[in-house]
């Protein structure tokens, strides 16, 4: 008896014991006062700052090429904590912090020499590369350390600027955080064809391994504001920039791909000139592979429903079907013409398929792909393509609808 009580009381030390270890946290924690939480990150061409040379000259450097120059913006806890007491107002929301050199992963740690709270890296929102930067060297090497780090968050962000990269990292408006604002703004995709499908790192790693060519949304900045502004073009054999899109071009490219969710198509009346606006509420493309020996050609079937969202066309009656029909083929002629823009933008000026081509072809003639992959940009700048563009007008806003 004496002997089952023994081991009832072993038995409740243990569970108590058990389950006390949880509630003392993880033993490998730190305080969130500890840390600068990194929020963005910019890559520029190497340039010194003023402060970089003047530690040089101090005895502050160390054996390094200045090829890079890596922006990060933090969020620090003297930051927070000002914010928070002034009511924030007045005082910025981040720290920009530079360094350059030739290594990612020494300029992190170069930081720690700069810093009483060492960055970190799992809230990371953005990855801003300069035009410069991007044509010098492929993506594959500039984003190996990123890549390889078990920190570096896989959902941010990726993104080419046509400048200084560090520029878009920052802002005049009190309170904002600049690698936020770029973040969420790829949300308004609903709205515009003008921005791409969200390009995430761990997604940049798939498409840097396939070879294929590829797009990365272009942001450019002006006296602390930003804004979206076509596309960069990443060439598959070299991953290194050789062009962009601009923005009526990238409108070409969504059409083709049909990924967009929204947008317009402005167009102009033959007869009077007049300005006719047609909304997208919805769009689909369907691209068909044909093969006839060693010929390859596409067709591309392009389908949209939307409404009359402005109309300049004084004579024009919206309630008359034959008044609908006629812009119609007037904003079926814009998208063509949208379209082969962008197509001739890619076959001859950048020999690139960036809109999914070969994917295709893959999908539904894969023997055919293993023949012309090795050298497929080349092959498709030389491939006949024809367009069908179908668009329906709905509605034609609060007048009612045609039906």
């Amino acid at each position: 008896m004496k002997q089952t009580f023994n081991h009832v009381q072993f038995l409740l030390v243990f569970l108590s014991v058990f389950l006390l270890v949880p509630l003392t946290g993880c033993w490998s924690s730190h305080e969130i006062e500890e840390r600068s939480l990194g929020v963005g990150v910019a890559l520029d061409k190497g340039k010194e700052s003023v402060i970089e040379k003047e530690f040089d000259e101090q005895g502050g450097g160390y054996a390094r090429k200045n090829l890079i120059t890596s922006t990060y913006q933090l969020i620090t806890p003297q930051v927070a904590s000002s914010t928070t007491k002034q009511g924030g107002p007045q005082q910025k929301s981040y720290v920009n912090v530079s360094e350059t050199g030739d290594s990612a992963f020494q300029m992190l740690r170069e930081l720690s020499l700069r810093s009483d709270t060492p960055l970190t890296s799992p809230h990371m929102k953005v990855m801003v590369i300069g035009e410069a930067l991007a044509r010098s060297y492929s993506l594959e090497q500039l984003v190996d350390q990123s890549l390889r780090d078990n920190d570096f968050r896989p959902s941010c962000l990726m993104f080419i600027s046509k400048g200084r990269a560090s520029d878009t990292l920052e802002s005049k408006t009190a309170g904002e955080i600049p690698a936020f604002r770029v973040s969420e703004m790829e949300k308004n995709s609903y709205r515009t064809t003008r921005i791409l499908p969200p390009m995430p790192l761990i997604k940049l790693e798939s498409k840097i391994q396939s070879r294929s060519s590829f797009l990365l949304q272009n942001v450019v900045s002006a006296n602390g504001e930003i804004k979206f502004a076509g596309a960069a073009i990443i060439k598959g054999k070299t991953n290194k920039m050789i062009g962009f899109l601009n923005e009526e071009e990238l409108d070409g490219l969504t059409w083709i791909t049909g990924k967009g969710k929204g947008g317009l198509v402005k167009s102009f009346d033959e007869k009077t000139g007049q300005l006719i606006v047609y909304e997208i509420e919805s769009m689909k493309s369907h691209i068909e592979p044909h093969v006839k020996g060693n010929s390859i050609s596409f067709n591309v079937r392009i389908e949209s429903e939307g409404r009359l969202s402005e109309n300049w066309v004084v004579s024009g009656n919206p309630l008359k079907n034959q008044f609908l029909q006629k812009v119609q083929k007037n904003s079926e002629k814009k998208v063509e013409h949208l379209v082969k823009n962008t197509v001739e933008k890619m076959q001859k000026e950048y020999k690139v398929d960036v809109a999914g081509f070969g994917n295709q072809l893959r999908i539904k003639r894969p023997r055919v792909w293993m023949r012309v992959k090795a050298n497929w940009d080349q092959t498709f700048s030389e491939v006949p393509i024809n367009y069908e563009v179908k668009l329906m007008i709905k509605d034609y806003g609060a007048s009612g609808s045609t039906k």
